[in-house]
């Protein structure tokens, strides 16, 4: 068996594993190599383990430098997933080995292993979050049905206040970013520039679902789709701040689990929450139901496992300062911060 490092010349087979295996998910799908090495400069290492002419395991990773967090190894960084996807636990344990020698010619930090299960080996493990999903049905009707009594009359006093929703793709970007830049700014979190949206409705475009949600045709709210097999991934959403105690997400995601529904999928991903917090709330009151998410490592020049979160007391400074900032200083300076935290 062979590990070898991919360039654009494997895009094809590269692909072609991440569809026929199903625990490949929409994150490990090639054009987020290009992605991440044009919007943000960051070195990508996208192995593959071969053995004669067949593809028997892939391993995406992202190495971001920084001064204000070192130098991190991740699989996925800015996702919710990643890690290697293998046919057995041979071809697992080499993709290992070969990020172990990676980290090491690098002096990394860490390598962060984003996964929806344990790897076959002992690595240090954080499980502080979970991944949230709806199981959708050929007729929506049958969720709608399934839904406290309680829940669907929020959904229909949402509609009663006027608020509408649009769906499309990159026509929708500018009003998404909009959205999402005052969002997270709100939050006290750097957003990443514009230009790294529209990279990946350009690279992934057919696989991309933008929704708005309108309140007498102002956009308040919005949510950013990708489309992998029967699978929708939630990647990111916000509200206006004047709006995040509104109805506004009950129109939206009622929306969305009803389009998604008629489209034929099978799944929706509403992204990764903290357990036991208000978020993972929310999700449930769709059905939605947790997995847990096993973020394991492999230390290199760190002994100890990071905490890269906003409940980190030593952020919280920043986290308050930042949201007082003007929106537009956000927009200039946040992209600089943001992609180097994963």
């Amino acid at each position: 068996m062979n590990i070898i490092h991919c360039t654009p010349s494997h895009s094809t087979q590269w692909d072609d594993f991440v569809m026929q295996y199903e625990i490949a998910t929409f994150y490990h799908r090639f054009a987020w190599k290009e992605i991440n090495e044009k919007c943000f400069g960051h070195k990508a290492f996208y192995l593959a383990a071969i053995e004669g002419n067949q593809l028997r395991g892939i391993f995406p990773i992202i190495f971001l430098k920084s001064r204000l967090f070192g130098k991190i190894l991740c699989s996925m960084p800015f996702m919710n997933l990643g890690g290697p996807c293998t046919t057995d636990r041979e071809t697992e344990d080499a993709l290992l080995d070969e990020t172990r020698k990676i980290l090491e010619v690098n002096k990394a930090d860490y390598l962060e292993i984003r996964s929806l299960s344990k790897l076959n080996t002992s690595l240090p493990v954080a499980e502080h979050k979970i991944s949230m999903t709806v199981d959708l049905a050929n007729d929506p009707e049958v969720i709608w049905k399934a839904f406290k009594s309680k829940h669907r009359t929020n959904i229909r006093n949402a509609y009663n206040q006027g608020f509408t929703t649009l769906t499309g793709g990159e026509e929708l970007l500018d009003d998404f970013y909009k959205i999402l830049a005052e969002s997270w700014r709100s939050l006290g979190t750097p957003l990443y520039a514009k230009s790294y949206f529209k990279e990946i409705t350009k690279q992934l475009a057919p696989t991309i679902s933008i929704f708005l949600v309108l309140h007498h045709d102002k956009p308040v709210g919005t949510a950013f789709n990708g489309l992998h097999r029967k699978t929708v991934e939630g990647l990111w959403a916000g509200t206006v701040a004047e709006y995040r105690r509104s109805d506004a997400n009950y129109v939206l995601y009622w929306e969305m689990i009803k389009h998604y529904c008629e489209a034929g999928f099978g799944k929706f991903h509403l992204g990764r929450s903290t357990v036991d917090s208000g978020a993972e709330a929310f999700k449930k009151k769709w059905l939605a139901y947790g997995s847990q998410l096993y973020w394991q490592y492999i230390l290199g020049r760190t002994r100890e496992i990071p905490r890269l979160n906003v409940n980190n007391p030593k952020y919280q400074l920043a986290i308050r300062a930042w949201k007082r900032l003007p929106i537009e200083l956000t927009k200039r300076i946040g992209p600089i911060i943001a992609k180097s935290i994963p």
